[in-house]
């Protein structure tokens, strides 16, 4: 959500589909102007770089019109972590919301559970989704206003240590179009 949020902000691109991959990843499809596409593949990398994690972002220019068979799903559901794999944005949401999106994501169910009631009773906020990736991943997302999110996901980071592995903690103010549309409804 963070990188895709940060390539909307960077360049006109739209979200086609987020599809969740096997390993704790998802592959994010988008479309736009070649320049602005090439501009939001440097700045997923950018992105990915100041959060110490990898990003594979490629550009096919001039796709062929037949390639949409291979690259968009169907709608899907996996019983394994509960939720979703193929999730396509609706097409008649806002541009922007006024309101921050907090996320925190563990390895380990309990430093996800402690940091989310510290996080509920630091600041007027709310669960939004709690999400399984599989190997004991776990992210759960909050919403509020942008200071509350922010001391809320602050208080929540500090108190996973000693219970589990921080994997990020993150806060998106004023989410783009695409996260708005991959957030539970």
């Amino acid at each position: 959500m963070v990188v895709l949020d940060a390539m909307e902000k960077c360049a006109g691109v739209r979200l086609l589909q987020a599809e969740l991959n096997d390993s704790p990843g998802v592959c994010l499809k988008l479309c736009g102007p070649l320049g602005d596409i090439e501009s939001a593949a440097r700045g997923a990398e950018e992105t990915a770089r100041s959060m110490h994690t990898e990003v594979l972002a490629h550009v096919i220019p001039g796709p062929s019109v037949l390639s949409p068979a291979a690259y968009q799903a169907q709608p899907d559901f996996s019983p394994l972590i509960e939720q979703a794999t193929v999730q396509i944005p609706e097409s008649d949401m806002s541009d922007q919301s006024n309101f921050a999106v907090g996320l925190i994501e563990t390895q380990g169910f309990t430093a996800v559970f402690e940091a989310i009631d510290t996080a509920l009773k630091t600041a007027s906020v709310e669960v939004l989704a709690r999400e399984k990736l599989g190997g004991g991943y776990i992210t759960v997302l909050i919403k509020g206003d942008v200071a509350a999110v922010r001391a809320a996901i602050d208080a929540g980071q500090a108190k996973v240590e000693g219970l589990g592995r921080l994997i990020a903690a993150h806060v998106i103010p004023n989410p783009s179009k695409g996260v708005l549309s991959l957030l539970p409804k």
